[in-house]
């Protein structure tokens, strides 16, 4: 006979503790942004490549092919485009892929791009116990330490997943920054069941992710349902109510879904739009992450 009880058998404490594991503090928004403009653009890809089909199991040819794509082609496709107008871009990027494409961490570098944690093979942290979670994300820091010369300063962690003990490794790794999660628009402090931490998370959302719109499995029920040049118009509205309220456009890209020719004109007339404007500070997450902590009320001030 089991003694786990249904949500709705809950008692206050214990939905309560359930919610307050993980919250949103202190929301971190600066009057202006550097160089005194009105607003953020923060622009990221995730590198995955063939560690989706990889932690899968799935060995064949056919679906690794797509994730070769992602280096082979749509790497250096978007590296032209983000040197063509200087926008500084954030590359989360798994080990495993890393370790496939060594030269691709250096061309990032090279580009004055950060690189930054994303698991170690597209890991779902939220199926592992704390010790596999841990060694996972310390081994990818390392690796992408090695092979950049940099050591990472934020994480975003597989899928978007926040298991348990998510936030407590992240503070032990001694990252500054997560952008993993969606409780605001704005960068906000993460707190640990109503502790501070002094992480910034730099928030997410699928609205302003390519893979919801445009990934495709041809024995399952996904199929892209997006024309690409819809997007133009959804995340250009996105960036002009961020630009009206003085706040972040954040994006979340992949190099092998954005980046096939009909796309990549997408993306590259989103960054036109954005560019023509003179009041953008376009920036990796952790300049964006710098900006926000220096925005943290005193340790000892009241939590927001």
């Amino acid at each position: 006979m089991t003694t786990e009880r249904e949500p709705w058998q809950w008692d206050e404490p214990t939905w309560r503790g359930h919610v307050e594991r993980v919250r949103a503090g202190e929301r971190l928004v600066p009057p202006s942004w550097p160089g005194g403009a009105r607003v953020a653009v923060a622009i990221s890809f995730d590198p995955d490549h063939e560690t989706i089909p990889l932690r899968d199991g799935e060995t064949r040819p056919g679906k690794l092919a797509q994730g070769e794509y992602g280096s082979r082609v749509a790497a250096p496709r978007i590296l032209e485009l983000l040197a063509e107008y200087s926008v500084p871009a954030s590359f989360f990027m798994p080990a495993v892929s890393a370790l496939l494409h060594p030269a691709e961490v250096e061309a990032y570098i090279a580009g004055g791009h950060e690189v930054a944690v994303h698991g170690w093979i597209h890991e779902r942290n939220m199926l592992l116990g704390r010790d596999d979670e841990l060694d996972l994300t310390l081994r990818a820091l390392e690796v992408l330490e090695r092979l950049s010369g940099v050591r990472p300063v934020g994480i975003r962690t597989p899928s978007w997943d926040f298991s348990d003990n998510t936030l407590a490794i992240i503070e032990q790794l001694g990252l500054r920054y997560d952008s993993s999660l969606m409780a605001d628009d704005e960068p906000y402090e993460l707190l640990a069941a109503g502790r501070r931490t002094g992480i910034v998370e730099i928030p997410v959302e699928w609205i302003r992710d390519d893979a919801p719109y445009l990934m495709m499995d041809r024995y399952g029920a996904l199929r892209p349902y997006t024309p690409p040049r819809a997007l133009l118009d959804l995340w250009r509205d996105e960036f002009d109510a961020a630009r009206a309220e003085g706040g972040l456009f954040q994006l979340t890209l992949h190099p092998h879904v954005i980046g096939h020719r009909s796309r990549l004109v997408v993306l590259r007339e989103l960054i036109a739009y954005i560019a023509a404007h003179d009041d953008v500070w376009f920036a990796t997450h952790a300049e964006v992450a710098d900006v926000a902590r220096a925005r943290l009320t005193p340790a000892g001030g009241p939590v927001t």
